[in-house]
C-alpha cells in the first residue's frame, strides 16, 4: 500500500483528476453490477409468471406485475396490462412506450464512462509532457550535473511513465466496464421484443378476439320486412 502510495505521489498532479475518475467508474460498476444481478436473476420468473397467468387472468397478470414493478421487467409488461380493454395497437405502443424509457434507464452511466475512456489517456499523456517538461528543464547537456539535478530528472521521467500507465489503466477499467454493459442492453433489447410479442399474442387470441366475436354474435339484427302474401 506504501509503494502505490509512493507512486501516486510520483505521478504528479495529474494523479488527482485520475483518481477521481477511476473512482466514479468502480462506484459506476457496482451499482450496475448490482442491477444487472438483480435483473436477471429473476426476469425470467416474472416473465413465466405474467405469461402463464394472463392466458387466463389478465388482472391478476397485473397484480404480478405490479408487484414486480421494481424491475424494467415488471413495469414494462405492467404498462399494457393496466388498460382497459385497449385495442392491439394501443396494448403494442404501451409496450412500446414503456420499453424506450427502460432501456434508456438502462443505459446509465454510459455517458460517464464514454467520457472516461476519452479523456483518461489525454490526462495520461498530459502528465507525460509535464514530466518530460520537468526532465529537460533539469538537464543541463555538456555540464556535469549533480546528484540533486540527475535526481530531478529521474523524478520528472518516472512522472511521465507513471501518468501514463495510470491514465492507459482508467481508460482500460472504463473500457471493458461500458462493453459488458452495451452487452448485457443489446440482450435485453432483444428479450423484451421477445417477450412483448408474445404478451401482444396472448391478449390478442385469448382476450381481444373473443370479445369481438361474442360482440358480433350478440348484435341484434333487424327483423326482416313483413311481405303479406295475398289470398288467390
Amino acid at each position: 500500500m506504501t509503494h502505490v502510495y509512493d507512486l501516486f505521489l510520483k505521478g504528479g498532479l495529474v494523479m488527482w483528476p485520475l483518481l477521481g475518475l477511476s473512482v466514479f467508474t468502480i462506484t459506476i460498476a457496482l451499482e450496475r453490477t448490482w442491477f444487472w444481478i438483480r435483473l436477471l436473476s429473476q426476469e425470467n420468473r416474472i416473465v413465466h409468471d405474467v405469461l402463464e397467468t394472463a392466458r387466463y387472468d389478465l388482472d391478476e397478470a397485473q397484480k404480478i406485475a405490479q408487484h414486480a414493478r421494481f424491475l424494467p421487467i415488471g413495469r414494462f409488461l405492467l404498462a399494457p396490462l393496466q388498460l382497459k380493454q385497449p385495442t392491439p395497437e394501443t396494448f403494442r405502443l404501451a409496450m412500446e412506450a414503456r420499453g424506450d424509457k427502460e432501456f434508456i434507464e438502462m443505459r446509465k452511466g454510459d455517458k460517464f464512462l464514454e467520457t472516461v475512456i476519452a479523456v483518461a489517456p489525454l490526462l495520461g499523456l498530459l502528465g507525460t509532457v509535464t514530466g518530460l517538461m520537468t526532465t529537460f528543464s533539469n538537464l543541463k547537456i555538456g555540464e556535469g550535473g549533480s546528484a540533486a539535478e540527475t535526481s530531478q530528472a529521474a523524478a520528472g521521467i518516472s512522472e511521465a511513465l507513471i501518468t501514463t500507465a495510470a491514465g492507459m489503466i482508467v481508460a482500460i477499467l472504463a473500457l471493458l466496464i461500458y462493453r459488458v454493459s452495451v452487452t448485457f442492453q443489446a440482450g435485453q433489447v432483444d428479450y423484451f421484443a421477445e417477450v412483448g410479442t408474445e404478451l401482444e399474442l396472448i391478449y390478442r387470441q385469448f382476450w381481444y378476439e373473443p370479445s369481438v366475436q361474442n360482440k358480433q354474435r350478440t348484435t341484434v339484427l333487424p327483423p326482416p320486412s313483413s311481405i303479406t302474401v295475398e289470398n288467390y
